[in-house]
């Protein structure tokens, strides 16, 4: 049975964020006119206000100003258009993997704890804590309430970042943090693991039980508000996330998407196997199959703790796909293989034209910006089926060249 994403994959909010996100890219390239931020910033003040805030906190927002600087981050992560095994190479390091797995082994009893009451792993949580902040090495020195501020005055995604302000704001009144203390990444995250405030006030816990929550330095707090945090987002315990597999020269590619989902009987079926070369488990467990560089790399089955829990913490498909892969080697995995074969992959480039022909053709790609997301990877499948070519949501050179001809 094919289980859709609208039921299984992604919620239905979420679903409706990347919609207006994607709407919003396609005619935000250029930054909201910061001549206006302080008209903007009084009507923060009055919502707020209205919410209950203290003045104390709201007068924090007296001297936030526009921050560029910010805007440009923003429009310009051009580390995310890396394919997958380049882009985990670079992030998971020989010294990453000795240090967390030392990490896990010093905080035993706090991870125990942790699982023990969400049920979610140690690999899992120090895959996360070492990517977004090499384990609280570096935690950002951006000013959080003002990159906030600043991104939800931007015209690209103001319904995410304009609850944030107030959920900094709320975290100020509760005391868990100064606004000296708030400096994080820049697009607003706190702490070791980087959490928004939404997220920080939601699912923060004051594990050490000295009255706050404290991401930024009580090992306990962070550890334990991770994996609240990943409850949440809809953790099932004592259930895999991604897991390595082989697949044949030769299937139903279409497929092979992770907003369809099949028992791994089906996958089976298909002639998909453990990577060891084991056959798949002939149970009903639905998985997706992942092919993050097309049916010639590797592949993994993608279980719902994948595709409805991390990619709520970050929709990118090839950050997620890597914290996710990172969680498996800590976990005890082997390294990741390099599929079947040699794989072709575009430059950011040749995406950015490929994008540009997919527009011209009627295919919504999302933004123009070199990076193959999932609204790109989908006109790309959509466009193979109408060619008649394998349906792996893979762009290669030949692809590219076949669409300039066309």
């Amino acid at each position: 049975m094919t289980v859709k994403l609208s039921t299984l994959c992604l919620s239905a909010s979420l679903l409706l964020a990347a919609s207006a996100a994607a709407s919003a890219a396609t005619t935000c390239d250029i930054p909201s006119n910061p001549s206006k931020f302080p008209g903007w910033l009084a009507g923060v003040k009055k919502e707020a206000a209205g919410m209950g805030i203290s003045r104390s906190a709201i007068s924090v927002l007296d001297s936030v100003t526009y921050d560029p600087s910010v805007i440009k981050r923003d429009r310009a992560q051009s580390i995310f258009s890396k394919t997958f095994l380049d882009f985990q190479a670079s992030l998971i390091s020989g010294n990453r993997m000795n240090k967390g797995a030392a990490l896990m082994k010093e905080h035993a009893a706090i991870f125990k704890k942790v699982e023990q009451r969400y049920g979610v792993p140690a690999s899992v949580i120090t895959a996360f804590w070492g990517l977004e902040t090499d384990f609280g090495g570096y935690m950002g020195d951006f000013h959080t309430i003002r990159s906030l501020a600043t991104l939800a005055f931007d015209c690209r995604r103001p319904e995410k970042f304009r609850p944030q302000v107030f959920a900094a704001l709320q975290i100020l009144d509760r005391g868990d943090m100064t606004v000296d203390e708030m400096i994080g990444a820049w697009a607003g995250e706190i702490g070791q693991v980087q959490f928004l405030p939404a997220d920080f006030l939601e699912s923060g816990v004051d594990a050490d039980g000295d009255g706050h929550v404290d991401l930024k330095r009580s090992i306990p707090d962070i550890l334990t508000s991770t994996g609240s945090l990943m409850v949440h987002h809809g953790w099932q315990p004592n259930q895999p996330w991604l897991q390595e597999v082989s697949v044949p020269e030769d299937m139903p590619w279409e497929e092979a998407d992770i907003a369809i989902q099949h028992p791994r009987s089906q996958w089976a079926k298909w002639g998909v196997k453990y990577v060891s070369g084991k056959a798949l488990k002939g149970d009903n467990v639905q998985a997706s199959l992942l092919l993050p560089m097309g049916r010639h790399g590797p592949a993994f089955l993608a279980y719902p703790n994948f595709t409805e829990v991390y990619l709520k913490w970050n929709e990118s498909l090839i950050y997620s796909s890597t914290a996710a892969y990172f969680a498996t080697r800590l976990a005890g995995a082997p390294p990741v293989g390099k599929g079947n074969g040699p794989v072709n992959a575009l430059d950011y480039n040749q995406i950015m034209e490929l994008q540009k022909i997919l527009t011209r053709m009627g295919y919504d790609v999302g933004k123009i910006d070199g990076k193959l997301g999932s609204a790109s990877r989908a006109a790309v499948k959509s466009v193979q089926v109408k060619l008649g070519l394998p349906a792996d949501s893979w762009p290669t050179p030949e692809l590219l060249a076949r669409l300039r001809n066309s």
